[in-house]
């Protein structure tokens, strides 16, 4: 199949992704219609499915929406009577439109790769659909994750599973032993029944864990 440019507002454009620069021109021009023509034309269960098992697994506020988008987790916690929650992604358009929907204490512009603008231990929890998936975000950024989180602090990470080896997350994890505890990986499936396309049974596994306490 021929590759979709990286800045084609698509699923196939969003799995084209391979640096920042690529993800910024990408969620760029497809912001506005993210919702309609990603997250209910392909039926995205993801961002629901990671807020209940975050919360299922006892994880409460502040929470941080990392690669947080227009929202969709954010709401789905909120909606699960957690909070506050805050948003960071990499897109400024993205988060526009998520700050539209009224559900972060606050939102700002972040790279995983890179430092975030935040204080250690800010965060009793941490959550992410779609971004630690081939081509976004890699296990490096778990560092940085750590660095923000409070002490046991719970997560709640969807990860793709056909990367979750080959891009070194079960590699990272296992490196991490000494400084996270309680890990479960339940496999969700990302797109419901409606889905369509090369990517409709891609299945993930939601990484819960808890940062060790000191």
């Amino acid at each position: 199949m021929t590759e979709k440019p990286k800045t084609d507002p698509s699923l196939d454009g969003a799995y084209a992704l391979k640096t920042p620069e690529d993800s910024k021109k990408l969620y760029a021009t497809w912001a506005e219609s993210y919702d309609e023509t990603f997250a209910e034309a392909h039926d995205y269960l993801s961002p629901r499915l990671v807020a209940e098992a975050f919360r299922e697994a006892g994880g409460c506020g502040p929470v941080l929406d990392v690669g947080a988008g227009t929202g969709l987790c954010g709401a789905a916690l909120v909606g699960l009577g957690v909070g506050p929650v805050e948003a960071t992604d990499i897109s400024q358009e993205m988060l526009d439109v998520a700050a539209t929907k009224g559900i972060y204490a606050r939102l700002f512009v972040g790279d995983l790769t890179a430092q975030l603008p935040v204080a250690d231990e800010s965060y009793a929890g941490i959550v992410s659909s779609g971004t630690f998936t081939n081509g976004h975000v890699g296990p490096e950024a778990f560092d940085e994750l750590l660095r923000i989180a409070r002490p046991g602090a719970q997560f709640a990470l969807s990860i793709n599973t056909e990367h979750y080896v080959a891009e070194g997350f079960e590699a990272k994890l296992e490196a991490l032993s000494d400084q996270i505890t309680d890990l479960r990986l339940p496999v969700i499936r990302f797109y419901g029944e409606n889905a369509t396309g090369d990517h409709k049974d891609d299945t993930g596994y939601v990484a819960l864990f808890r940062k060790v306490r000191d």
